[in-house]
């Protein structure tokens, strides 16, 4: 669970391609309801990116009933990327609407690069269901609640779990399985990880397809019948060493050929 320490440099925030004010610091305090988007960029690039325009432009339909254009979100992420003076860097963009207003404000945050650790996690499950959850959206309670309590407990995550012990996502990642011959997801609803699909994709073009089946902590279909799991997000991927207490091996070749995919994704100019 990533927090924000004392010493980590304050992000770079830009509202509608203009430094933040305090009256637009108030937007995301006071009318939370919107959604976003984050990528990792390098040297001006994204993986996905085409991903991260369309994620966008859905859910603000959704939500709003209101387009977002893509042309304007990268000329946003590149004002915002030489304001913060980085071509590396973590990437946010928000979209939200205030009331009484006609256009998405978008805000743009700019932070240092970062890359998950490649140590092997361990997740602890507990009992959350995101609503609406193919929406990636701000101040999710839950998944910060659940992700401080696996840390109290020694875990490096927490994993979500719908009723019965249905596993369906990481509380910040996807989580996928391998049984030896083809990569599996759970089969329920959580969130699209832009990562998720560009390995989904991948493995499509390797000629490995995935596959999405049911998972749940117990019974025919239990974790435990996997010999490996990883998990991943847009700062990468990672091998899963256990799951309360179910142990995994890391597989090497699993994630050799996960990362082989990932870094063979053509990435794109901001």
């Amino acid at each position: 669970m990533t927090t924000h320490r004392p010493d980590t440099p304050l992000p770079h925030i830009e509202f509608d391609g203009r430094p933040a004010t305090e009256e637009d610091l108030r937007i995301p305090v006071l009318y939370g309801y919107g959604h976003f988007t984050a990528m990792q960029v390098r040297d001006g690039r994204v993986r996905g990116l085409g991903l991260h325009l369309a994620r966008l432009h859905a859910a603000n339909r959704e939500l709003f009933d209101l387009p977002v254009d893509g042309d304007r979100v990268r000329e946003l992420i590149r004002h915002a990327l030489d304001g913060a003076g980085l071509r590396d860097a973590s990437v946010r963009v928000n979209a939200y609407l205030p009331p009484g207003a006609r256009r998405t404000t978008l805000m743009v945050t700019v932070r240092e690069p970062a890359v998950m650790s490649v140590e092997a996690r361990s997740l602890m499950s507990v009992p959350y269901v995101r609503t609406a959850p193919h929406i990636k959206r701000p101040g999710e309670f839950g998944q910060t609640y659940y992700g401080i309590r696996a840390g109290r407990a020694g875990f490096d995550e927490a994993l979500l779990t719908a009723p019965g012990g249905v596993v369906t996502e990481g509380a910040i990642t996807n989580i996928g399985f391998w049984d030896g011959s083809s990569v599996v997801w759970p089969g329920a609803p959580a969130l699209a990880g832009i990562t998720m699909t560009l390995l989904e994709q991948g493995l499509e073009r390797a000629g490995r397809p995935s596959e999405r089946r049911p998972v749940t902590l117990e019974g025919p279909d239990e974790v435990g019948r996997y010999r490996a799991a990883f998990v991943c997000n847009s700062q990468g991927i990672a091998p899963v060493r256990r799951i309360d207490r179910t142990a995994f091996a890391v597989d090497g070749k699993l994630m050799g050929m996960l990362g082989a995919v990932y870094d063979g994704t053509p990435e794109d100019a901001v």
